[in-house]
């Protein structure tokens, strides 16, 4: 049956013997004993029956089907949380219910659920609902905007964020032809063309290819103004198939994601690792991505910079101090840039070696 919710049309579906007790034409009379939940239906439909008449021209009647919907005893509740339930309802529930985290759980776990409730409980104050949905791959490729609600919710822990990270990259590697690493520029201009737009598209070529133009000169492509325009999702995809520029711009994106999917680009360079490496200006995970990825680290130069750089963290820092050349040891002693732990380190390395 057609009902409204916000002015956007919903079609409810009810049996006959529900239906007569929804229709805005039944007896008054029968629409508030419906509205009361006094109908030997099973759970869903009952709900259903319930949900319709929150809509009802008939303010007392809206009113006491809204309270008996959110009242329903926990056992019938449960079973509308966890089944087939309209989508419609499982959103007036989840917001409903946004403090009582287990409803909500049951809710985030439920296929029926659409994507605007999951984008609304992935900024809940969880742990349990951040977890669920960031293991839900087919909604994360499916859905964008749930990547965005995600970093934004403080709760949502750098292990969840390389977990969306995956699961983004193995989207990306299906989609241009890159398993280990090659990419193909063509299939990375249309992946990126494809979850920017109509009106970012066209610069696809320029954000995707270095050092190249095309019949739009590349100087038009003013690309931080652009890159602000975009959805996590968006910056994200561009860090992981954009050009060295973009890369460059979006290793300091506040966001997480981000930043990690420009660090983990399969276009990156050693030279860049090496630049990101000494830079104070990037965030501690891209140091941590650096120094925990072995190809990298064993370039001396990567060793060197993450030793000498004050932004990586200490453990860190000195495990690689054992790594480095004397000379380079006795320059940390000396710097007065990293941290005293490090250089202290440095000192007794040179000092058990009989050098210092």
């Amino acid at each position: 049956m057609p009902d409204t919710n916000d002015r956007i049309p919903i079609r409810l579906t009810l049996s006959r013997q529900a239906e007569r007790y929804a229709r805005r034409d039944a007896p008054r009379d029968a629409r508030l004993m419906a509205a009361r939940g006094a109908l030997p239906l099973p759970p869903l439909e009952l709900a259903t029956v319930l949900f319709a008449l929150m809509h009802d021209p008939d303010a007392e009647v809206k009113d006491l089907a809204r309270k008996s919907l959110e009242n329903l005893p926990g056992t019938v509740m449960d079973a509308v949380l966890q089944g087939d339930a309209h989508p419609a309802i499982l959103s007036h529930l989840a917001q409903t219910f946004r403090g009582d985290e287990e409803r909500c759980e049951k809710v985030a776990l439920n296929p029926a659920a659409d994507a605007a409730t999951l984008t609304f409980l992935a900024g809940l104050p969880s742990r349990r609902i951040v977890d669920i949905i960031s293991n839900n791959q087919e909604r994360l490729l499916r859905t964008p905007a749930l990547v965005d609600a995600l970093e934004a919710n403080p709760l949502t822990g750098r292990a969840t964020i390389e977990r969306v990270l995956g699961f983004l990259g193995m989207d990306l590697e299906a989609a241009i032809g890159s398993p280990t690493g090659e990419v193909n520029d063509d299939r990375a201009e249309a992946a990126l063309a494809a979850v920017l737009g109509t009106d970012l598209a066209v610069f696809a070529r320029e954000m995707v290819r270095d050092g190249e133009t095309d019949a739009m000169d590349a100087s038009q492509v003013n690309l931080p103004t652009l890159i602000q325009g975009m959805s996590v999702f968006q910056r994200v995809r561009l860090a992981r198939l954009g050009n060295k520029e973009a890369r460059g711009l979006l290793i300091h994106d506040r966001n997480r994601v981000v930043s990690l999917a420009a660090i983990t680009s399969p276009k990156i360079s050693e030279t860049e690792v090496v630049s990101y490496a000494k830079s104070r200006n990037v965030c501690d995970e891209v140091l941590r991505a650096i120094a925990s990825n072995r190809h990298w680290t064993r370039a001396y130069a990567v060793k060197l910079a993450l030793a000498t750089n004050p932004k990586t963290p200490q453990p860190t820092a000195m495990k690689l101090v054992n790594f480095l050349q004397d000379n380079d040891v006795r320059a940390l002693v000396r710097s007065k840039d990293v941290p005293t732990a490090v250089s202290t380190h440095a000192r007794r390395i040179l000092m058990k070696k009989g050098k210092l």
